[in-house]
């Protein structure tokens, strides 16, 4: 369990950096899409919810260290995320191709509404999504379009990243 967590953590680093460093340096994006995101969705969907917890936990202090949000505040919206899909670990099979997709749509519409309700208590602080934008919607089929890739690819590593137990 120790092995696959600091496995999934330099995983989500190396995600965290390029998400940062290269992708958001793409102008012709009109938004990056969510790397992380779907990283701690493979992670909760093969190790269940307390490893989605905490791979939610760490992927959203790498990104409140690394942009200009306000702190805790991804790492709140990712530790709910990776609860909810690790509570459908043992009953959905994200072997296939629609799973990751369906699971990259519906989180990241998730993800919208956790930082609409955010910016509800905290409106000068947190700046939610526009739902009717373009960067919103690029992000969406970003995010749905890359869930079953990174699923393949993360699947190579599977041995170091799901849980003993599990495997």
């Amino acid at each position: 369990m120790i092995r696959s967590f600091l496995s999934a953590v330099i995983v989500l680093l190396c995600f965290a950096l390029f998400e940062s460093a290269i992708l958001s340096n793409i102008l012709i994006l009109p938004a990056v899409p969510d790397l992380l995101l779907i990283v701690v969705l493979y992670l909760s969907m093969r190790n269940g919810k307390g490893f989605g917890e905490a791979s939610g936990a760490v992927s959203g202090v790498f990104l409140d260290f690394l942009s200009s949000s306000p702190f805790g505040l991804n790492c709140l919206i990712r530790v709910i995320i990776g609860y909810c899909t690790g509570f459908f670990s043992r009953t959905l099979n994200a072997n296939g191709f629609f799973i990751p997709v369906l699971l990259g749509i519906v989180m990241t519409i998730a993800k919208y509404f956790l930082m609409w309700f955010t910016a509800l208590f905290y409106p000068s602080i947190v700046l939610p999504y526009d739902p009717s934008s373009i960067s919103f919607y690029f992000e969406l089929v970003a995010n749905a379009v890359l869930a079953p890739i990174i699923f393949k690819f993360l699947d190579l590593f599977s041995y170091m990243l799901i849980a003993e137990s599990d495997i």
